[in-house]
């Protein structure tokens, strides 16, 4: 499933491509990719006409605000790419991928295509004067970006006290950190010296500082790589993500830890695989 830096780099991508350019038109290949509104034809009419001012991530969420010259139309398009979502800029000569779910027409034959093979992304329109969070009702939940000023050492911890369940399976919830999944998860409790069975109710505040430094640094890192490409994702312009030859212990079992030689290992927790290297990952280590 993409992660936060996937998410940002296609954000990116699509901020360099798809600006203040009309949506001409569009087609929906299947209806079910659509969440809102129910209708896939007011869809259609409702982003038409439309320029994108600019994208915006809300956690795993790309928001594309929307301008016109009629205050009537504007609003907002959301997507969530799920598990095996794909934001596609090309000609619109290119041949169908068979797993396109959604095509949105611009100028000069150019389009954007929602392609997933598992069909469970989704994609909205917000009609101008509607709040986002009363249509795409996860946003709501979500905690705070780890980007964002209101994540500091003083939330992360208020967050993670007195849960008794491991640090690891809390990092995975989207209402502690916004963004963070199975990837980077295992990636900062690496660099912060932390097993992910630790209880978060065990956890000293220094440890939570180094995990809350650790989760920046790793998705700063993951996001000039281009996120992670292990299977589906793809940037806006189709390349892969690099950060899987550099990570330090997701989808690494068996391998050397690249700094103590000891093999890294993999366990599932609350359904889940986990990965860590059992040497450097105590109470007392601490990743550079």
């Amino acid at each position: 499933m993409p992660e936060l830096p996937e998410v940002e780099t296609v954000r990116r991508g699509l901020n360099q491509l798809t600006l203040n350019q009309e949506i001409t038109g569009g087609d929906v290949l299947l209806d079910r990719t659509i969440a809102y509104p129910f209708s896939v034809g007011e869809f259609v009419d409702g982003i038409k006409k439309n320029a994108i001012a600019t994208w915006h991530r809300r956690g795993k969420y790309l928001l594309a605000e929307l301008s016109s010259s009629s205050p009537s139309s504007t609003g907002w398009l959301g997507v969530h790419l799920r598990m095996t979502g794909q934001l596609l800029w090309l000609h619109r000569d290119e041949p169908l991928h068979k797993h396109t779910r959604v095509r949105l027409f611009f100028g000069d034959q150019q389009e954007l295509r929602f392609v997933d093979q598992r069909t469970f992304g989704k994609m909205w329109w917000v009609p101008p004067g509607v709040a986002v969070e009363s249509i795409m009702t996860g946003l709501a939940k979500l905690a705070a970006d780890p980007f964002s000023p209101e994540f500091t050492v003083e939330y992360l911890a208020l967050k993670l006290q007195n849960r008794r369940r491991p640090i690891k399976t809390a990092l995975l919830d989207q209402s502690v950190v916004a963004g963070l999944g199975n990837i980077y998860a295992d990636e900062a409790l690496f660099k912060s010296g932390i097993l992910p069975e630790t209880l978060c109710i065990d956890l000293q505040l220094k440890q939570i500082e180094r995990l809350r430094t650790a989760i920046i640094q790793v998705l700063e890192t993951s996001i000039e790589a281009g996120g992670t490409t292990f299977s589906n994702f793809l940037s806006v312009k189709g390349t892969n993500g690099n950060y899987g030859g550099v990570a330090w212990v997701y989808n690494r079992a068996g391998e050397p830890c690249r700094v103590c030689g000891t093999a890294i290992q993999r366990i599932r927790l609350a359904g889940r695989s986990s990965h860590f290297c059992p040497q450097c990952q105590t109470l007392r280590g601490v990743r550079s």
